[in-house]
């Protein structure tokens, strides 16, 4: 377990330099290192909440957050990230379902980015999109976000700051939903005994996510960093899938 504080502080650097919050990654590692399946996603998901609440902040002082738009995809996947962490799910089910968002969600940081041109016709379709989105972050103890991104990108719903802006609010509102979803499911003790011990993990982040947003765009381009995370991403899910 000593190696878990450096291993989120080094994902929350990489997540929040691209405007996520690292969630799918905190439960591959915790889930490599033998944490409990059924409160691993409540760790997660405060984690979660500790690197995007500060990213928040900074695009909402900014002028970057897109509110209306921002709130209207974030407000219709929270009830459905809701109801994906009340609904109970098997380990093996919950280690597969984990496996595949982690490989897909790093195939799709490989994607082209364009910013350029008017919003595509598929643009309007997000916010039909976010609903089954957010029920799978939901269900397994993510924000969501890492699936939103590209697809908002792919159609030029806005520009990259306000998509990165958009980004953090959705993980931020789902990951909330999603943990009051937990919660309700297994107890509100479960939160205390799944914090009880991760108290250096969430101090890692706080670290690394405000390392990531302020320095890391600094030293390296965003294109090496998303293929650092896509890399870190696929590997763990990898290693989830082929235990």
């Amino acid at each position: 377990m000593d190696w878990l504080p450096p291993a989120f502080f080094s994902t929350a650097l990489l997540y929040a330099s691209v405007g996520f919050g690292g969630g799918s990654t905190y439960n591959a590692l915790l889930s490599l290192a033998g944490f409990d399946y059924r409160l691993l996603p409540i760790v997660s998901l405060c984690c979660n909440v500790v690197v995007v609440t500060g990213s928040t902040i900074r695009f909402a002082r900014a002028g970057e957050m897109p509110w209306k738009r921002a709130l209207l995809l974030a407000l219709v996947a929270a009830p459905l990230a809701f109801l994906g962490g009340l609904t109970p799910i098997r380990e093996a089910t919950f280690l597969i379902l984990l496996g595949l968002s982690l490989v897909a969600a790093g195939l799709a940081l490989f994607l082209p980015r364009s910013d350029e041109g008017e919003p595509t016709r598929a643009a309007r379709l997000m916010p039909l999109v976010a609903g089954p989105l957010g029920y799978l972050a939901g269900l397994v103890g993510i924000g969501g976000g890492i699936f939103l991104a590209p697809l908002l990108h792919l159609t030029r719903w806005q520009g990259a700051r306000r998509i990165a802006a958009t980004t953090s609010l959705f993980i931020l509102i789902n990951s909330l939903a999603g943990l009051a979803g937990q919660l309700a499911k297994s107890g509100p003790q479960t939160f205390g005994l799944a914090l009880s011990g991760a108290l250096p993990l969430l101090i890692a982040v706080v670290l690394g996510g405000q390392l990531g947003s302020l320095l890391a765009l600094r030293w390296l381009p965003e294109r090496v960093i998303r293929w650092l995370t896509a890399a870190l991403t696929i590997w763990a899910g990898s290693r989830l899938l082929l235990g």
